[in-house]
């Protein structure tokens, strides 16, 4: 209990500064994890794939990315008590008993080790290397899952095997290998509660996280609660979901650790919001007629919740889906599969993304060593281009077209520009703004009556006409093929 009272004070055993959120202190198992070479590996890849082609000051890593969303989670979660603190003791003076003190520490800890592993899994490139086809044909292969769990019981997180490996799933499995390896005892934690809410698990949350969280739900829902609105054998699963959005929801500390980040070294204004004002404006919320429990967000920090979103928006269409950079992106996907052509590449390369043994040597570095291999070998590469930043040759841009649509502008462009058509090539980019209204459904907006000054919770599309601005949003480039990529004309080959 003491080190629970003490690590809410602010106790910390280390302190990493960073160049976003300035110092973000650390705990001791905490400091394990880091340690650990399956962590350790995110230093060797870049948050952003290749960007730093286009923004070369893009060159930062996941490994602080996930130190960044620890600490972000850990602030929305503290800022929230914060509030509802403040609040209560303006109608009555509020003390915290020693369990309810203990169960905030321990859903704390719990957010900030689940936040700290959630991108653990991603592999060389983050998501460019799970979209090169070679890569989906290997991690599609049958048995892979099993084999990546070989010796180890994953029912008690997958109920089911899933058809398609995705970087969630090897994050799973490396937080299982890390938390197995650190002293959680010493912090009063368990693995499972901690796995649990991270995407694509679903856990039976441990006795421990049960009888936490039916004591936050007596803090924070006080008659609620007495009347037992809400079954108690209900109470841990919902805590767990309220859990899981902060650390992978529509506001994450994921989303807004990397837009600030992102927009800070690429050097750009459009990813900036008002963390502070977004934080100092969440609420715990819920609904005991359905029953629910979330997030919430006052009428006046609607504005810094816009912010977030426009801003994303902003940096989708800005930044991710520059014309240069996605051809690059595409440049990238065929360096991969190019890679992936040499025996003994597809054998390590199979052997790492089936064995927790050799994953920590899954890195970028390994395929900027085997691009220039390639290159080396053939001057007419994909790999040659990476290595040699030589860019696509933009066309021409549209958006919201459809396959078909694609495919006519292309054949268009290479009529009207008298090009090979096998020599245009096209890159889409989903802005995934169209379910933005549905998916904001899941945070409520707290109003408060203006005579009665009671508050009551309503859709956040009810009470804002701005989300209903977003729709369905996809780029389109349309680029020539580098003349290094293009087969010499029949009379000059041998």
């Amino acid at each position: 209990m003491r080190r629970a009272v003490n690590d809410l004070l602010g106790a910390y055993d280390k302190l990493i500064m960073d160049p976003v959120h300035g110092g973000i202190p650390l705990y001791r198992h905490e400091i394990q994890v880091i340690d650990h070479p399956l962590f350790q590996r995110l230093r060797n890849i870049c948050q952003n794939d290749i960007l730093s082609l286009v923004f070369p000051g893009a060159t930062h890593s996941r490994f602080l990315h996930s130190i960044g969303v620890m600490h972000v989670g850990t602030r929305m979660f503290r800022s929230m008590i914060d509030a509802y603190l403040r609040e209560r003791q303006l109608s009555e003076h509020t003390d915290l008993s020693l369990s309810q003190l203990d169960a905030i520490d321990y859903l704390s800890k719990t957010i900030r080790l689940s936040c700290l592993l959630h991108d653990s899994g991603h592999s060389s490139f983050s998501h460019q290397f799970t979209q090169a086809r070679r890569i989906r044909e290997l991690m599609s292969r049958p048995g892979r899952f099993r084999d990546l769990w070989d010796g180890v019981d994953y029912g008690r997180y997958h109920p089911e095997e899933p058809e398609e490996l995705e970087h969630e799933h090897y994050s799973v499995r490396v937080a299982h290998e890390v938390l197995a390896s650190v002293d959680l005892d010493s912090a009063g934690l368990n693995p499972v509660d901690v796995i649990g809410i991270m995407e694509t698990t679903r856990v039976a949350p441990s006795e421990t996280f049960c009888r936490h969280a039916r004591t936050f739900w007596e803090f924070i829902a006080g008659d609620d609660a007495i009347a037992g609105t809400i079954a108690a054998q209900d109470v841990p699963g919902l805590v767990m979901g309220l859990l899981a959005s902060i650390v992978s929801g529509e506001i994450d500390a994921d989303r807004a650790d990397y837009m600030l980040r992102d927009g800070f070294h690429s050097s750009v204004t459009i990813g900036g919001f008002n963390l502070d004002h977004l934080l100092s404006n969440l609420r715990f919320g819920w609904e005991v007629s359905e029953p629910w429990m979330g997030l919430a967000i006052t009428q006046k920090g609607l504005g810094a919740l816009e912010d977030f979103v426009y801003s994303r928006y902003q940096m989708y269409r800005k930044v991710y889906a520059h014309k240069t950079a996605l051809g690059f992106d595409w440049l990238l996907r065929e360096a991969i599969n190019e890679v992936l052509e040499d025996p003994e590449s597809f054998e390590w390369i199979d052997t790492c993304l089936s064995n927790m043994k050799f994953f920590a040597e899954l890195t970028d570095n390994f395929f900027w060593e085997a691009f220039r291999k390639v290159a080396r070998r053939q001057p007419q590469s994909y790999s040659f281009c990476i290595v040699n930043r030589i860019k696509l040759d933009h066309l021409d841009t549209r958006e919201n077209l459809n396959l078909s649509s694609i495919d006519g502008h292309s054949r268009w462009l290479a009529e009207q520009l008298k090009l090979d058509p096998e020599n245009v090539v096209t890159c889409s980019m989903r802005a995934r703004f169209s379910n933005i209204q549905d998916n904001f459904n899941g945070i409520k907006v707290l109003v408060r009556n203006p005579v009665s000054r009671e508050r009551s919770l309503r859709k956040i599309t009810d009470v804002s006409a701005f989300f209903s601005k977003f729709g369905d949003g996809t780029i389109t480039h349309f680029y020539s093929r580098p003349e290094a990529t293009k087969p010499a004309p029949s009379d000059l080959q041998e």
